[in-house]
C-alpha cells in the first residue's frame, strides 16, 4: 500500500518488480530534476556510495553527490532520510571511507530533517560480493592468504534484517543512530575456516603480511577484471573497524546462511567493476 520510487544510475536495469516501483535517475548534475524526482516523498532511504577509488569514481564524488543528495530531499520537503552508514566512522580517520562517512553523517545532521542513520559492518545475502568472492577464492585456490594473525573481528548483518531495520526505522521520528550488526561475530580467520567448511574445500590457511597479501589481491583482480580489494578495505579489516560493542540489530545467523546456500555460494566471481559498467544485466546474472 506504499508508494515506492527508487533514484539509480542504472535505470534500464531489470526490474523484478515492475510497475510496483517507478525508478529515476540519480541526476547530481541537475539539482532541481533531483529535487523534482523526491516530491512527495515522505521517506528517503539512502544507500548511494561507492566501495573504492576508481577512473570513473570517487569518494570524494559520492560525498558530493551524497550532499546533493541531502540538500535535493530537504528542498523536496522529505520529511525523513534513513541513511546507511558504516560502524566506527570518524572524521580523524586515516582511511578514506570512514571519513567520508562521518563527514555524511554530521551533513544530515545539519539539514534539520529527522533522520536515522544505521551502521552497518558487512553484508551478506544473495548477490553480496565480500563473502561470496572468499568463498570462490576457496573453491579455486589451493591455499587461502589471510592479512597478518586474522584475529580482527566483523559482525556481518543480513541484507534484508537491514532492510527491515530500515523500513522500521522510516516510520519513526527520533533521530537515532543505530549499529546495525548481526547476531554473530567472528574473527576473520575464523570466517574463512566456516566458508571453507560449509562449501566443503579443505585448504590451507596461511598468515601472510598485508602488503604481501595485497599484492596477491592486486593479481587475481587483473585476473577478473575486477578490484578484490584495496589497501583500505585490508586496514580497516585489521583495525577492527567493522566491529563493535553494541546489541544485535539483525537476527540471521551468518553460519546459518552461509550452510543453507552452501551449493551456489561463489560459484561466481562477483564483480564490483562490471556491476558499474554493465547498467543493464542483472546482478543475478553477471
Amino acid at each position: 500500500g506504499v508508494t515506492v520510487r527508487t533514484l539509480t544510475n542504472s535505470p534500464k536495469r531489470k526490474n523484478p518488480f515492475g510497475e510496483k516501483i517507478e525508478a529515476f535517475p540519480y541526476n547530481f548534475d541537475k539539482p532541481d530534476a533531483l529535487a523534482r524526482s523526491l516530491e512527495g516523498t515522505e521517506v528517503l532511504c539512502n544507500t548511494y556510495w561507492v566501495r573504492f577509488n576508481h577512473k570513473s569514481f570517487t569518494h570524494v564524488d559520492a560525498v558530493a553527490n551524497t550532499l546533493k543528495l541531502f540538500n535535493a530531499a530537504k528542498q523536496a520537503g522529505v520529511k525523513r532520510v534513513v541513511h546507511i552508514s558504516i560502524t566506527n566512522p570518524s572524521l580523524d580517520s586515516k582511511l578514506e571511507y570512514f571519513r567520508g562517512k562521518a563527514k555524511l553523517e554530521d551533513a544530515l545532521k545539519a539539514t534539520g530533517i529527522s533522520y536515522a542513520i544505521l551502521r552497518p559492518a558487512v553484508l551478506f545475502g544473495h548477490e553480496d560480493i565480500l563473502i561470496n568472492n572468499i568463498a570462490w577464492a576457496l573453491r579455486r585456490l589451493p591455499v587461502f592468504g589471510i592479512f597478518g594473525d586474522g584475529q580482527y573481528r566483523l559482525q556481518p548483518i543480513y541484507v534484508e534484517d537491514l532492510a527491515e531495520l530500515a523500513v522500521k526505522q522510516g516510520d519513526t521520528k527520533e533521530n537515532v543512530i543505530i549499529d546495525a550488526i548481526g547476531p554473530e561475530t567472528f574473527t576473520y580467520r575464523e570466517l574463512v575456516s566456516l566458508i571453507a567448511s560449509a562449501i566443503g574445500k579443505r585448504r590451507l590457511v596461511i598468515s601472510v603480511p598485508p602488503a604481501l597479501g595485497y599484492v596477491a589481491s592486486k593479481v587475481i583482480g587483473s585476473l577478473v577484471g575486477d578490484v578484490f580489494v584495496t589497501r583500505d578495505e585490508i586496514s580497516g579489516l585489521m583495525e577492527n573497524m567493522l566491529c563493535v560493542s553494541s546489541k544485535p540489530a539483525g537476527k540471521t545467523k551468518l553460519s546459518e546462511w552461509i550452510k543453507s546456500n552452501a551449493a551456489v555460494l561463489g560459484q561466481k566471481y562477483a564483480s564490483e567493476l562490471a556491476r558499474r559498467k554493465d547498467r543493464t544485466t542483472a546482478y543475478s546474472e553477471t
